[in-house]
C-alpha cells in the first residue's frame, strides 16, 4: 500500500485534509487489497488536487494482487502527469483505461495471470470539490454533519446468490467503463473508502457508530478493520478515510470582502521594505498599477509583486477590479501562467498580490533588442501560446490584451501568458465591464462594431500575435488609438518572411480573419491545425468578396456606373 503526503503550506488557508489507513490479509495467505493517496502542494494541489484510491484485486486469480497494485499505484502517478487542461474526469478516464490495456495484456501474455482484474474506488479532492470514480464492488461514503451517505454503487450481480460476482472491474473487458460523480467540499467532511471485507460484514449503522468513537483517521481505520474481522470477515480488510480540514476561498466575494480594508502601500523604491518582503527592482510603473522584484526576508524566494498605485486607494471600482485579477490568477494554475503566491491574511497590511518570479523577457523585448524568431521557434511558441489561451478558456475567462508584451519566455524554456487586468469571467464588477479593451492592432475587428466579448477575439490578438513577432508587421497595417480602422485583406505573412511555410501561413491567417465566421471557432481548434501541420495543411483562405469586404464602396461604384450609363443614354437619345 501507498500513502504519500506532503508538508502543507500555512501562508493561507488551502485544501488541507487529515487522512489514514489500514490494510490487513485478516484470514486470507494474501492481502490482495491495495490503498494509496497523494497529497501534494502549491500549483499542482490547486491543478490537479488530492487523490485516494483502494483496490481490491479479484480473488481466486494470482494476479489479484498485483492487478489492485498496479493501478492504484499507477493512477496515483499517471494522473498527475495528464495535461492540466483536462478535465479530472477525463484525466482519470484516460489513465485507468491505459492501465486496463496493460491489465489486459499481461493476462494474455501469462497464462497463470488469466482474469486479473481489480476492483477501484478513486476519490479526487480539488479546490472545494470533490470527485468521484468507481468500478466494481469497493465503496466511498461521505459522512457529513451526522449523516453517511455512499457515493457509489456496487456492479455486481442482481440476484442474492451472484451478489460477489462482479459485473465491471478493471483488467474484466476491453473497455473501462467507471460511473463518476461530484459535488461540493465542506469543512468537516469525512470520506470513507472502504473494501467489501469491511462494509458487507459491518453494515451502515456499526460504521457509523465506530466512526462518530474514533476522530482520529488512523484509529478509525485501524477500528473499521478490526471490527471486520472480529465479526467474522473471510476477506481482506481495507479502510481508507480522509477528512476535510480547511477549504481555500471559494469564490470573488469571499476575496473581495477580506481585501477590501487595505490600501495600497505607498510608491516603492529600491530597498525598501514592506511585510517582510524587500525591494528588489521595479520592473513596472504605469497609470494604475506597480510591479515590483521582491525578495521574501523568512524564506529568500523571489516573487513578483503587484500593487494598485496610491492614488488610486479609494478608488472603489479600481480596487474590485484588482482584486478581481487577483482572484482570477488564482484560478489560472497550469504551466502557462505566473501562479499567484498565497500570503496569509495576517502577514499581509497593504493591497497587493504576490506571483512567482520567472527569469526571462516577453516576446516584445526581445523584439526591442532586434531577437530573430525563427519558424521552427516560432511553432513550439504558438503551440504553447494557444495552449495557455485554451486554458484559460476552459475556465472561463477571457484574456482580451493578447499581445508580444504579455507574453513572458521564460528562460526555463516556458511560455508564459501575463497581466490579467482586463480580464472577463463571470464574477467581475459589472461596473468594471467595458466592451472593448486591449491594444488597438490587436483587437478583433467585429469589436470596432460593438461585439461583445467572445473567445475568438482572443484567438485574434492569439493570430496577431505570432504575425507580429514573426514579421514585426501587423496583418492589416498598425492601427493607432482612437482610429476607427478599416479592414479589407489580410497582408500573407510570406511577403515579409518568404521562409514561412505555406500551411503556417494559412493557420496565421485563419486565426486574424476579419469575419468570425472565417476565423477558427475556439483555441483549440486553432492547436489542432498548429499540431497537424502539413500532414493535414488547411487551404488558403479564399479572398473576400468585395460585397462583404466593402460593401459601401460596392454600391457607390454601382451607383456611379448607373449614373454614367444614364448619361451616355440621355446623350444617345438627344443626338438621335
Amino acid at each position: 500500500m501507498q500513502i504519500r503526503a506532503s508538508p502543507r503550506n500555512d501562508l493561507a488557508p488551502q485544501l488541507s485534509v487529515e487522512s489514514g489507513h489500514c490494510s490487513l490479509a485478516g484470514k486470507r495467505e494474501q492481502n490482495e487489497d491495495f490503498v494509496g493517496m497523494v497529497t501534494p502542494v502549491g500549483p499542482e494541489l490547486v491543478a490537479k488536487g488530492m487523490l485516494a484510491a483502494i483496490a481490491d484485486g479479484v480473488s481466486g486469480h494470482g494476479g489479484g494482487r498485483e492487478a489492485a497494485e498496479y493501478t492504484v499505484r499507477g493512477l496515483l502517478s499517471d494522473y498527475y502527469a495528464t495535461p492540466d487542461r483536462w478535465e479530472i474526469p477525463m484525466a482519470l478516464d484516460k489513465v485507468l483505461n491505459a492501465i486496463n490495456r496493460w491489465l489486459l495484456a499481461q493476462a494474455s501474455a501469462h497464462p497463470e495471470k488469466e482474469g486479473m482484474a481489480t476492483t477501484l474506488s478513486a476519490l479526487v479532492l480539488r479546490g472545494c470539490r470533490y470527485t468521484f470514480a468507481h468500478i466494481g464492488d469497493t465503496r466511498i461514503y461521505l459522512l457529513r454533519r451526522g449523516r453517511l451517505t455512499r457515493l457509489t454503487t456496487d456492479h455486481v450481480w442482481n440476484r442474492p446468490d451472484m451478489h460477489h460476482v462482479l459485473t465491471r472491474a478493471v483488467g474484466l473487458d476491453a473497455r473501462v467503463t467507471l460511473d463518476y460523480g461530484d459535488g461540493e467540499l465542506e469543512i468537516g467532511d469525512r470520506f470513507i473508502l472502504l473494501c467489501d471485507g469491511v462494509w458487507q460484514t459491518l453494515g451502515d449503522a456499526t460504521l457509523m457508530g465506530l466512526l462518530n468513537q474514533h476522530a482520529d483517521t488512523n484509529d478509525a481505520a485501524q477500528a473499521l478493520c478490526n471490527a471486520a474481522l472480529t465479526k467474522g470477515s473471510q476477506d481482506n480488510v481495507s479502510a481508507l478515510i480522509v477528512n476535510v480540514q480547511s477549504l481555500p476561498e471559494a469564490d470573488l466575494e469571499d476575496t473581495t470582502a477580506a481585501a477590501m480594508a487595505l490600501q495600497p502601500p505607498h510608491r516603492l523604491q529600491v530597498g525598501d521594505k514592506i511585510d517582510g518582503f524587500d525591494v528588489l527592482e521595479i520592473l513596472h510603473d504605469s497609470r494604475a498599477t506597480l510591479l515590483y522584484k521582491v525578495r521574501d526576508s523568512i524564506t529568500g524566494n523571489i516573487y513578483v509583486m503587484k500593487t494598485l498605485a496610491p492614488d488610486f486607494g479609494d478608488d472603489a471600482m479600481e480596487q474590485a477590479a484588482f482584486l478581481h485579477e487577483e482572484w482570477l490568477a488564482k484560478r489560472v494554475v497550469a504551466r502557462f501562467f505566473p501562479q499567484h503566491v498565497a500570503v496569509a491574511q495576517e502577514r499581509r497590511s497593504y493591497l497587493y498580490f504576490l506571483m512567482t518570479w520567472h527569469a526571462g523577457a516577453t516576446l516584445q523585448q526581445k523584439l526591442d533588442i532586434g531577437a530573430h524568431f525563427t519558424v521552427p521557434d516560432m511553432l513550439l511558441h504558438a503551440s504553447k501560446l494557444v495552449r495557455g489561451v485554451a486554458a484559460l478558456h476552459r475556465r472561463e475567462i477571457l484574456h482580451r490584451d493578447i499581445k508580444p508584451d504579455n507574453i513572458h519566455l521564460g528562460e526555463d524554456g516556458e511560455l508564459r501568458i501575463l497581466d490579467l487586468g482586463v480580464a472577463l469571467s463571470k464574477q467581475e464588477p459589472k461596473e468594471n465591464t467595458r466592451m472593448q479593451a486591449g491594444t488597438p492592432s490587436y483587437i478583433a475587428p467585429e469589436q470596432y462594431g460593438g461585439a461583445a466579448p467572445s473567445q475568438q477575439m482572443d484567438v485574434y490578438a492569439a493570430g496577431v500575435t505570432l504575425y507580429h513577432t514573426l514579421t514585426r508587421k501587423y496583418p492589416y497595417g498598425e492601427i493607432e488609438p482612437f482610429q476607427r480602422p478599416k479592414f479589407s485583406e489580410p497582408t500573407p505573412p510570406t511577403r515579409y518572411r518568404p521562409d514561412i511555410p505555406p500551411w503556417f501561413e494559412n493557420v496565421i491567417l485563419k486565426a486574424v480573419a476579419r469575419d468570425p465566421k472565417n476565423r477558427f471557432e475556439s483555441a483549440d481548434e486553432l492547436l489542432v491545425a498548429l499540431e497537424r501541420g502539413a500532414a493535414r495543411p488547411l487551404n488558403a483562405p479564399r479572398p473576400m468578396p468585395l460585397i462583404e469586404r466593402d460593401p459601401a464602396s460596392l454600391w457607390r461604384a454601382i451607383a456611379a456606373i448607373a449614373i454614367i450609363a444614364n448619361i451616355l443614354l440621355l446623350y444617345l437619345l438627344i443626338a438621335k
